[in-house]
Parts: structure tokens; C-alpha cells; sequence
């Protein structure tokens, strides 16, 4: 039970994020970025045009490596929680 009320407030969060439309601060992005695809388990390379952007984004990944998926849409969560509601 405590899982799939995890997974709805995540979601929550996504569709909330996504439908944001003041910018937000790259520093805020990349964590979004990088505790979504852990909390999808999606472990494919950034594909950016922009290398540098890659490298960020790969950056973010790598600083966030030790956490589960679980952790992740917590941290999204409260990330979001935070800094954009």
C-alpha cells in the first residue's frame, strides 16, 4: 500500500513538473533528471545533442548513483515539494 501511494504522488510530482512554465534553475533540473531515471530504472546515456549537456546529466546520475528507486521518488517528491509548489 505504502508503495503505490509512493508511485501516485510521484507521478503527481511528474505531471506537475512538466506542466510547470516558470523556468526553473538548472541545479533543480538535473536532480529532477537524474532521480527519474533511477526511480524508472532507466540507466540508458543521456542523448543530448549538446555534449555538455551530456556531461552534466551524467554528472547528476553519478552523484545520485547509491539511492534506490524508492529513494528517488521520495527525493523527486520532496524536491519538488521544496523548491516549485
Amino acid at each position: 500500500m505504502k508503495e503505490n501511494k509512493l508511485v501516485y504522488r510521484f507521478r503527481d510530482s511528474v505531471t506537475f513538473v512538466n506542466e510547470y512554465s516558470t523556468p526553473i534553475p538548472a541545479d533543480v533540473i538535473l536532480k529532477l533528471y537524474a532521480y527519474y531515471k533511477i526511480a524508472n530504472e532507466n540507466f540508458e546515456d543521456p542523448k543530448s545533442r549538446t555534449p555538455l549537456i551530456n556531461a552534466f546529466k551524467s554528472n547528476a546520475l553519478i552523484q545520485a548513483k547509491d539511492i534506490t528507486g524508492e529513494q528517488a521518488m521520495e527525493l523527486y517528491i520532496s524536491l519538488v515539494d521544496k523548491e516549485l509548489r
